[in-house]
């Protein structure tokens, strides 16, 4: 179980298969796996040792996933940077986990000097993009063009192969620690849920130095599958590759594909290439879901649940709960049930597992579970107890073992002593016409402690209220459930995946109390 044993499988059985698309460069898993062998010997002789974190900082790009399985073929652990990172926070991150070598492109060229200078380990710095390199840095091309290849080490099994940086949503960002078996796992069980193998030519549109991305280009890899890249999302963009390079299969979050739905190209590209779109980091809402069921009919969608400390996949909603009966019985509401490998439990605060139906934590336990976080023994043992990963996601089990997240339990609003999960509240508000996006937050308040808030993004024309919203809601939920007020954005606060950053909403009402919700 070492991750790059696809790309040595393809070389022996499909060498001349296309295996990247970047705009007009496209190569060969033959010219791949030369540049693998190249890149890793030359990384090696920079100064990647045996388990060395070598970071890179870019869009996406077929040189980025070259850098994930050079990395592995030489020996190192990749640290892939969070791209919406201040300078600061990257620097933490480097200085964390003490790597030594960072991989920058033309779009975040400008920040590499005060990275550099703030770094405790100044970094051996490599350019990474598409004009004359700047002085104090190599050039990635010219490096593999004058490398000598080198052998795979072949590292694998427990051996570290990542560290992905969590959002740092309270205190400093984590180190998720990932090794080569929990990235194989999560792959594998993924694919014997839904994949073809070695045929399916599949689209980056969401970042890859996400979990959810590059745990997919994983089990592309793994099949021998074609990656067509694209540097970051747009909906144009992907538009215009799903027909040009006759895509199959995308990842697309659900603000994404909601961008795509309502892109003016839409109506006039031809899509009939693709057979199946994957979703994850939040639920779908039903106005999308029935707006991209009627738009793609024929597609099959898949909503996967998981976490960076699960790498990444804990459960699969697969498309036969997508459709109409999926939709009487509201099992596209559900997360799916455990993929295979995947333990799940839903327990309370004593860590006893809970009847089903009963809203709890979920607890994830199977080869897929991360190692721990680097060098933060605390939060590691506070989050893997008694061989289980706790997740922090409140959901129940409903009888047949499927999933229903409800919110994460930090999330949970306490108003006057009744619980709500904002899921709850945010699923009726998106049932509403003319509500385009939304989002539930706790504010405080001096009678109930906790006052429920909505967020909303109404649709271009609409005449939205308060008071018509909350009637609405009183059509649906108990009255202590309902938005007891309600702003209006043109917009909300993106994460680099596409998720909407619920803190960042939060941040304004909380700033000057001493708790603080999420």
């Amino acid at each position: 179980m070492y991750l790059t044993q696809g790309l040595h499988r393809c070389m022996q059985q499909s060498p001349e298969r296309i295996a990247i698309i970047d705009a007009e460069r496209s190569r060969t898993y033959r010219e791949l796996h030369e540049r693998v062998a190249r890149l890793a010997g030359a990384l090696q002789k920079l100064g990647m040792d045996t388990g060395a974190r070598v970071s890179m900082l870019a869009l996406n790009s077929d040189r980025y996933l070259e850098y994930l399985l050079g990395v592995w073929w030489g020996g190192g652990v990749l640290n892939p940077v969070n791209i919406r990172w201040s300078v600061p926070e990257i620097v933490y991150s480097l200085d964390d986990c003490d790597a030594g070598i960072l991989i920058v492109d033309d779009h975040f060229l400008p920040m590499t000097p005060a990275i550099a200078e703030a770094a405790q380990r100044r970094p051996v710095l490599i350019y990474a993009g598409e004009h004359e390199t700047p002085a104090g840095m190599h050039s990635y091309e010219q490096l593999i063009a004058d490398a000598t290849p080198v052998p795979d080490v072949f590292r694998g099994g427990n051996d570290l192969a990542s560290i992905m940086y969590t959002g740092g949503t309270t205190g400093k960002p984590k180190g998720v620690m990932q090794s080569h078996l929990n990235l194989w796992a999560s792959a594998v069980s993924r694919m014997a849920e839904f994949r073809d193998y070695g045929t399916t030519v599949s689209l980056h549109a969401a970042p890859l130095f996400h979990t959810a991305a590059m745990a997919r280009a994983v089990g592309h890899f793994i099949a021998g599958d074609t990656h067509v890249v694209l540097p970051t999302f747009d909906a144009r963009a992907t538009l215009e590759a799903i027909e040009r390079h006759q895509v199959e299969e995308v990842l697309l979050v659900p603000t994404m594909l909601q961008a795509v739905l309502e892109h003016p190209d839409f109506a006039r590209r031809t899509l009939s290439s693709l057979k199946r779109i994957y979703y994850g980091a939040s639920p779908i809402s039903a106005a999308v879901l029935d707006r991209a069921l009627a738009a793609l009919p024929g597609i099959e969608f898949y909503h996967a649940y998981g976490l960076t400390e699960a790498s990444p996949v804990v459960s699969v909603n697969p498309p036969v709960n997508h459709g109409p009966e999926g939709r009487a019985n509201g099992l596209y509401r559900s997360a799916g049930r455990p993929g295979l490998g995947v333990t799940v439990r839903i327990v309370g605060p004593d860590g006893a597992e809970l009847p089903r139906n009963t809203v709890g934590e979920i607890v994830v336990r199977g080869a897929n579970v991360m190692q721990g976080y680097w060098n933060k023994p605390a939060e590691t043992a506070e989050a893997l107890r008694d061989g289980w990963l706790h997740t922090g996601d409140g959901a129940y089990m409903d009888d047949d073992g499927y999933l229903f997240i409800v919110d994460r339990l930090k999330d949970m609003i306490v108003s006057g002593g009744e619980n709500v999960y904002s899921a709850e509240v945010e699923n009726v508000l998106s049932r509403h016409p003319d509500v385009a996006q939304c989002v539930v937050i706790g504010i405080p308040d001096a009678r109930w402690g906790e006052a429920v808030h909505a967020v909303v993004v109404a649709r271009p024309g609409s005449s939205l209220s308060e008071s018509t919203l909350r009637e609405f809601c009183k059509q649906f939920i108990a009255s202590y459930k309902c938005p007891k007020s309600i702003e209006f954005r043109d917009a909300m606060p993106l994460s680099a995946a596409g998720k909407i950053l619920k803190r960042e909403l939060r941040a304004p009402y909380w700033q000057n109390h001493s708790r603080q919700v999420g």
